[in-house]
């Protein structure tokens, strides 16, 4: 009895094997093949739970979500110029066709991403090779991109290979040519702002010029009303003079005899030599008291 017992728990066991080696499951984010003896047999795209001839068949997985191809160092390329330039890139991609990517690159994700990076790598060279540098670096980018994407999505289909997107991270100029543009650029700078100084120069100076030449004139101006006033005035101050010269003689030498008495004794030093009896003193001899 207990042999019968052990021969059972023998078998289940072995059943237990069998059924673990017939069951294989695949999730959302792979695809598998079943492969007998060697040949694939069928391919496992949906998720789920599925069979297999124990000990005859296995199963390889491949991961469908996408993948990047991003290159440690830019590479070189020629524009249309002859100048070099660094292109820094990377690719977006999948596995579209689990049986034709066995087929083609043995499932080696590593042998995948040399393919995709040498196809890439062509496309640019001619894309570049057609275009000038600014075109490259500013002008055309967004065409390029597309414009390789959709070139090397075509040769990634021949792996079974979908790719999503071709994205051009940096372009620049290789160190020599940087620095031949950045003194160019500074030349060019310097030419402009001596022509903006000198047309600053030159504004400046017709500036001045027409101040000075306003001034000049309202000066002028000025001087010219200011000596029709003072001749409008000597006239009236002389016809004042006039009408009171004729309306009391005596008095009119009397004032103007005063005025020469203060001019001519304005200092304390001042010494004039002249006959008392003269008609300059007359004023003051009349001013003499009655003895």
């Amino acid at each position: 009895m207990k042999r019968k017992i052990n021969v059972l728990l023998v078998i289940m066991l072995l059943g237990l094997v069998v059924l673990s080696q017939s069951l294989f499951t695949v999730d959302q984010r792979k695809k598998a093949i079943v492969f007998r003896l060697g040949e694939v047999v069928s391919v496992k795209e949906t998720p789920g739970l599925y069979w297999k001839t124990p000990l005859v068949d296995n199963v390889r997985y491949f991961d469908i979500r996408t993948l990047t191809v991003d290159p440690e160092e830019p590479e070189r390329f020629l524009t249309s110029e002859k100048k070099n330039v660094l292109v820094d890139s990377f690719v977006k991609w999948r596995i579209v066709d689990v049986k034709q990517y066995y087929v083609s690159v043995a499932g080696d994700e590593q042998r995948a991403r040399i393919r995709l990076t040498q196809t890439v790598n062509d496309s640019l060279r001619a894309e570049f090779g057609k275009r000038t540098v600014n075109d490259v670096i500013s002008g055309e980018r967004d065409q390029i991109m597309e414009t390789m994407r959709e070139k090397v999505d075509v040769d990634a289909r021949k792996i079974g290979v979908e790719v999503i997107d071709v994205r051009l991270k940096r372009v620049d100029l290789t160190p020599d040519i940087s620095e031949a543009v950045f003194r160019r650029m500074e030349a060019e700078r310097k030419r402009v702002a001596n022509e903006l100084r000198s047309q600053g120069f030159a504004e400046a100076e017709r500036i001045r010029a027409e101040a000075d030449k306003d001034k000049e004139i309202i000066i002028a101006g000025a001087y010219r009303d200011a000596q029709r006033k003072k001749g409008e005035g000597d006239a009236q101050a002389a016809s004042t003079y006039a009408k009171a010269f004729k309306t009391d003689a005596e008095f009119y030498s009397f004032y103007r005899s005063l005025e020469a008495y203060r001019q001519s004794f304005k200092e304390k030093t001042d010494i004039m030599i002249i006959d008392p009896q003269s008609d300059f003193f007359k004023y003051l001899q009349s001013s003499r008291p009655q003895r």
